[in-house]
């Protein structure tokens, strides 16, 4: 019997649909997942015809973050190859959405945690039900930020709201998003997706040319104080070590 995929990829008339499929733990990333993720971007960046990319979470939530299963096995013994390389794992996976060729939009409902609010802003814009949560989420479960967190929000809500959510838990709304900067658009939970896939199909008319400017878009926006990469980095040590404080607790 195969097991169902946790990425499922959806063609509409040149937007790739790419689903979260794993609403019995609200779209968390494992291991396995993060993996169906980076094939299906590979998939996606290798058809020509993909002129824009709508990412969603199934069951009425976007992500959740990283897997508590998962990150539990990772604090047990962070300094284990195989840790380093699972949470590497979870890492690449929405770092290789945020580089996908055509350009990316979040469609957001319900909420984004920790992972899922890095992955959310991974993308290019966000589309977000007015009702939604996004929380950085780290610190209330006693771990540090990982996978360039800081950065992530930082380059979106500058420094006053990156220290509100990562620092003292603020967790904001929809509405408060957009109001924030860290998405474009909020509206109702129903409207959210066709919203996304309408700004989407402008986008797809022309994939080569989206492309094109999607990469000339990011990089003439410049990079944040540090790179990305280099956040993924300065972070990954603490969080492990918080993963293993966890542990022993």
């Amino acid at each position: 019997m195969n097991t169902p995929l946790e990425i499922v990829i959806e063609r509409r008339d040149g937007v790739a649909v790419l689903t979260l499929n794993a609403p019995q733990r609200r779209n968390s990333l494992t291991e396995a997942m993060a993996g169906e993720l980076l094939d299906a971007c590979a998939e996606i960046d290798a058809d020509p015809t993909i002129g824009a990319v709508v990412v969603r979470g199934a069951g009425g939530y976007f992500c959740s973050g990283g897997d508590r299963t998962t990150l539990a096995s990772v604090g047990a013994s962070p300094a284990k190859d195989d840790a380093f390389r699972v949470l590497g794992r979870i890492y690449d996976s929405f770092r290789r959405v945020g580089s996908l060729l055509p350009p990316t939009i979040a469609a957001v409902e319900g909420g984004a945690v920790g992972a899922g609010l890095n992955l959310a802003m991974a993308t290019d814009i966000r589309i977000i039900s007015a009702d939604a949560r996004l929380m950085s989420g780290f610190m209330p479960i006693g771990l540090h930020p990982g996978g360039g967190h800081v950065t992530l929000v930082g380059r979106a809500g500058g420094r006053e709201v990156t220290n509100a959510m990562v620092l003292f838990g603020e967790s904001l709304t929809g509405l408060d998003c957009v109001n924030q900067g860290l998405a474009w658009e909020a509206l109702p939970a129903d409207e959210v997706f066709d919203r996304a896939m309408e700004l989407a199909a402008r986008a797809a008319a022309d994939p080569d040319l989206s492309r094109r400017v999607a990469r000339s878009t990011r990089l003439e926006l410049g990079a944040p104080a540090i790179s990305w990469d280099a956040a993924l980095e300065l972070e990954r040590a603490s969080q492990m070590w918080s993963m293993q404080r966890k542990n022993d607790a």
